[in-house]
């Protein structure tokens, strides 16, 4: 595609509708400077400057999707409780849809806080107690995403295996989606085993696929295509979850394509610097759905989704990424 063409493209990305379905937490970043190691124990002090919350896990997925224009719904799961009621704030603070949001008084806001120093993540503190998914929550979020999928282009599945994502959720899922003709794609964990057939793309990182297969990583050194384990790996779990494509990402060696249709495709990284990884597969996930939602075939999704991630890496914290952003790194 020429450079207009993709620039369409991602203009188009204003007109779509996505669901993310998966498992949300509040992300706090404490801010500040250390100057001096504390008399108390060898560990440094750290001088708190500001405080700031963002959308994490799958609520970051959809918090990549607003920018663009796109409407975007989550369906999740969070407590009854302060930090519950700060995520809710915050989801609606970047305009991202909640009317199909779980709330359950059983249930505690996942909550991730991370100690940033002179740009140096310091020390990360998570609250969260995995719960696994009982019939009755299962059955309202299948009944909020029957409610919306008429209306909507796609349908990510984000797993962080805290509990919400299960095979007869991700079956039921399948089954409504491809009544509805929607595009299903997924950011899995290695954590939590589950049959994807039936989506059309799964997205795992380098060390998920080797886990996802049960081999043994021992060839990170080589280029992508001449890496004879890497290969093996994404044609096995292409086969094993009968998706249309694989997409596997690699850090600093960018990304490879795995499609039924043809050879695997590598795209080199385009990250400048890097900063900061936290919520790189996020973007690359929710850029690579709208892109494929828009129209574009799987290589243009997943070379927009590569350059997406180059861009956020270069960033502090769990950032989103512009549609301005992605429109100069396809023109750079």
């Amino acid at each position: 595609m020429s450079q207009q063409d993709i620039s369409s493209l991602i203009e188009s990305f204003s007109k779509l509708r996505l669901v993310v379905i998966g498992d949300v937490m509040l992300d706090r970043f404490i801010w500040g400077n250390v100057t001096r190691i504390s008399p108390e124990a060898p560990v440094p002090v750290v001088e708190v400057n500001r405080e700031s919350v963002y959308p994490g896990g799958a609520a970051n997925v959809a918090r990549n999707i607003t920018p663009f224009g796109g409407k975007v719904e989550l369906i999740g799961l969070i407590g009854s409780d302060s930090e519950g009621e700060v995520l809710a704030k915050t989801l609606e603070d970047c305009h991202i849809g909640i009317d199909h949001m779980l709330v359950e008084k059983s249930f505690s806001t996942i909550t991730k806080t991370r100690v940033v120093a002179q740009h140096q993540q310091v020390v990360r503190i998570d609250r969260e107690k995995k719960q696994a998914l009982t019939d009755n929550a299962r059955n309202l979020v299948l009944n909020q995403l029957r409610n919306v999928v008429g209306e909507v282009d796609g349908i990510i599945i984000e797993d962080y295996g805290k509990g919400l994502i299960d095979n007869e959720l991700v079956s039921s899922v399948v089954e409504i989606a491809t009544a509805g003709d929607v595009v299903v794609t997924v950011d899995p964990n290695p954590k939590n085993p589950i049959d994807w057939k039936g989506v059309s793309t799964v997205k795992p990182n380098r060390s998920e696929a080797f886990h996802e297969a049960g081999m043994q990583d021992s060839s990170a050194h080589l280029p992508p295509l001449e890496d004879g384990d890497l290969l093996q790996v994404g044609n096995h779990l292409l086969k094993r979850w009968d998706s249309q494509y694989v997409l596997i990402t690699l850090g600093e060696q960018g990304m490879i394509l795995f499609s039924d249709r043809g050879q695997p495709y590598h795209i080199p990284t385009r990250a400048r610097e890097v900063f900061d990884v936290s919520g790189a597969g996020d973007t690359a996930i929710a850029v690579f759905t709208m892109a494929l939602c828009a129209g574009a075939n799987a290589l243009t999704a997943a070379d927009l989704s590569n350059r997406a991630s180059g861009v956020v890496v270069g960033k502090l914290g769990t950032a989103e990424i512009t549609k301005e952003d992605l429109l100069k790194a396809v023109e750079g």
